[in-house]
C-alpha cells in the first residue's frame, strides 16, 4: 500500500474497481473523468462555492483540494493554488488542442481532473484549473 503524507491510500485501483465505480456516473461525468473531456466554462456547480471544506475525486473520493486554496481565477472553472497533498495529484504532459499543457489526474483512479498552469497567485504561482464535474465537495465537519 502506498500512503500519502496526509495519510490516504494512494494504491492505484484495478480496472475492475474503476469500472464498478464508473457505473454510477452520468454520461457527462464519464466524458470528463474517463475520456479527458472538459465541461463548458462558467457552468460548473462548484465554481462559486465558498463553503469551507474539501474537494474530492468524484470517482474514488480521494481529497484533492482544500477550500483554503481556492481562488477566483476568472477563467470559468474552479481554481486552486495548491493541492490538498502534492501526492494527491498526478501531472502529465498534454499535447492536445495544438499546445503543450500539464494535465492533472487522480493518482489513485487515473480520472482526468483538469490542467495546471504557471499563472496562479502566491504563494505557489500555480493555477490548478478543475472541472466541477470531476469533484465532489465535502463541507468541513460533514
Amino acid at each position: 500500500m502506498t500512503t500519502s503524507a496526509a495519510g490516504y491510500d494512494l494504491t492505484p485501483l484495478s480496472e475492475a474497481e474503476i469500472a464498478r465505480l464508473a457505473e454510477g456516473l452520468t454520461d457527462e461525468e464519464k466524458s470528463v473523468l474517463l475520456d479527458h473531456g472538459t465541461e463548458r466554462p462558467f457552468c460548473g456547480t462548484l465554481l462559486d462555492n465558498k463553503t469551507a471544506g474539501a474537494y474530492h475525486c468524484r470517482l474514488c473520493d480521494l481529497p484533492l483540494f482544500s477550500s483554503n486554496a481556492k481562488f477566483d481565477s476568472g477563467t470559468g472553472w474552479p481554481s486552486f493554488f495548491q493541492p490538498y497533498d502534492p501526492e494527491h495529484i498526478r501531472c502529465l504532459e498534454d499535447h492536445t488542442l495544438g499546445m503543450v499543457r500539464t494535465e492533472i489526474r487522480c493518482p489513485r483512479c487515473d480520472s482526468h481532473l483538469g490542467h495546471v498552469f504557471p499563472d496562479g497567485p502566491p504563494p505557489t504561482g500555480q493555477r490548478y484549473c478543475l472541472n466541477s464535474i470531476a469533484m465532489e465537495f465535502r463541507a468541513e465537519g460533514a
